[in-house]
C-alpha cells in the first residue's frame, strides 16, 4: 500500500515538474500581434469575407497540422494576437479571385500584411490562337547554301 502510494506522489510530482517547465518555456516564446488587410489588385478596394488560413512552418519547411482560419470584414481586414515568433504560412481565398499564398517570417511584437488578390486568368488552350506566341518556331530553319557548290561555279 505505501508502495503505491509513494508511486502516485512521485508521479504527481512529475507531472507537476514537467508541467512548470513547459509553462517556463513557453514564457520566453515571443508573440506577435498580425493584421491582415485584403484588397483587390486591379483597384485597391477591400475584399470582404476572405478567408485568411495560418499555419505554422517548421525548420525543414513543412506546415504544422495545426491552424487559424479568420475571415476578413467589410474592410477588408482581420487579426490575430498570439502568432509565435517564427515562419508562417499564409493562404486567402475569397470567391472569384485567384487563390493567395506566401511565407511570412514573424519577427516583430506588431505586423501588418496587406495581400492583393488578382482576378482569375483564363485556361491556356493549345485549341487556340495566341498571338503572343511565335508563329515562326514551328517552321525548320532554312538550310544554308553548300560552300562547296559556291566555290565551283564560274565567276
Amino acid at each position: 500500500m505505501r508502495a503505491n502510494r509513494a508511486a502516485a506522489i512521485v508521479l504527481l510530482l512529475m507531472v507537476g515538474l514537467g508541467m512548470s517547465v513547459r509553462a517556463a518555456a513557453q514564457e520566453d516564446e515571443h508573440y506577435s500581434a498580425i493584421s491582415f488587410v485584403v484588397v483587390r489588385d486591379y483597384n485597391g478596394k477591400p475584399v470582404k469575407n476572405a478567408s485568411v488560413i495560418m499555419h505554422p512552418v517548421k525548420k525543414n519547411g513543412k506546415q504544422r497540422n495545426s491552424g487559424l482560419q479568420l475571415k476578413t470584414n467589410t474592410d477588408g481586414k482581420t487579426s490575430f494576437d498570439g502568432i509565435p515568433y517564427g515562419s508562417l504560412r499564409v493562404q486567402v481565398l475569397a470567391q472569384g479571385f485567384q487563390t493567395f499564398g506566401e511565407d511570412y517570417e514573424v519577427t516583430k511584437p506588431d505586423m501588418e500584411i496587406t495581400i492583393k488578390l488578382k482576378r482569375p486568368q483564363g485556361q491556356y488552350s493549345i485549341y487556340e490562337e495566341h498571338p503572343e506566341a511565335k508563329k515562326d518556331e514551328t517552321k525548320p530553319p532554312e538550310a544554308k547554301p553548300d560552300q562547296k557548290a559556291d566555290e565551283q561555279k564560274p565567276q
